[in-house]
């Protein structure tokens, strides 16, 4: 069972156990030409919004590919929610960062335009970020087989942030906090987490002030001083434990 693949026109009426569905698209392609699924081979299929099946391929072709479905599942969305707010940052250190997030758990990414921000997405790079970011998601979901593709939000400026600090629960990573992540007391209600990391220089005290403002709380995860490409999955490592995910 080492193959997983993403159709998210699947919907769960079609998919009980005996039924045959079909996979087309890139995904038939790179399944047959790269990974050379062959009829009678088993894989795994989802559709990214919490359906997941396991079946035998009764058909292999580049152009669609035909799966009896053998047992069909469906996963519940997770509450609350955890968003990783993760700054622009040089090299593939952000991308990084998302990846990894993804395999352990994320429930949406938002790409954050941070002062401090070396690498900018400005005019035709804003588009070309968010589809390599939404890439990036879509196969760190596929390698870590997971019922439910995180999103990937539009470019966000600090004073988005802002708005967004109002109504969920906001955390800053910061490694001047006072408080630690893992005094963190579990969330009460079902707003979002959104953990903020900021990029190479940190966030600036400017952009902390104004979160703080808005109702974020600035926390750390100890007492070294993590990169931007390591912060955020470490400190949703965290949240995994304290909401019981782990």
């Amino acid at each position: 069972m080492a193959h997983f693949y993403l159709q998210e026109t699947l919907r769960a009426a079609q998919c009980r156990s005996g039924q045959v569905v079909s996979v087309d698209g890139a995904e038939a392609r790179h399944a047959v030409t790269v990974s050379r699924v062959r009829p009678g081979d088993r894989l795994r299929l989802g559709n990214g919004a919490g359906l997941l099946l396991e079946g035998t391929v009764l058909t292999a072709d580049a152009a669609v590919l035909t799966l009896r479905v053998d047992e069909a599942s469906e996963t519940a969305a997770a509450t609350p929610r955890i968003r990783l707010v993760q700054a622009l940052a040089k090299g593939d250190r952000d991308e990084l960062a998302i990846q990894a997030a993804t395999e352990l758990g994320v429930d949406g990414v938002i790409p954050w335009a941070a002062a401090r921000s070396i690498t900018k997405w400005e005019g035709a790079k804003v588009a070309k970020g968010h589809d390599r970011w939404s890439t990036i998601v879509r196969e760190a979901s596929k390698q870590s087989i997971r019922a439910w593709l995180p999103s990937v939000a539009p470019l966000a400026s600090t004073k988005q942030l802002a708005l967004l600090a109002v109504t969920t629960r906001m955390l800053l990573l910061d490694p001047t906090a006072t408080g630690r992540l893992t005094e963190v007391a579990p969330p009460t209600d079902d707003r979002d987490i959104l953990l903020v990391v900021g990029p190479e220089g940190g966030i600036s005290p400017a952009e902390l002030l104004l979160l703080e403002q808005a109702g974020a709380t600035q926390v750390r995860l100890g007492d070294t001083v993590l990169r931007t490409s390591t912060a955020g999955p470490a400190a949703l490592a965290i949240l995994n434990a304290t909401l019981g995910r782990w």
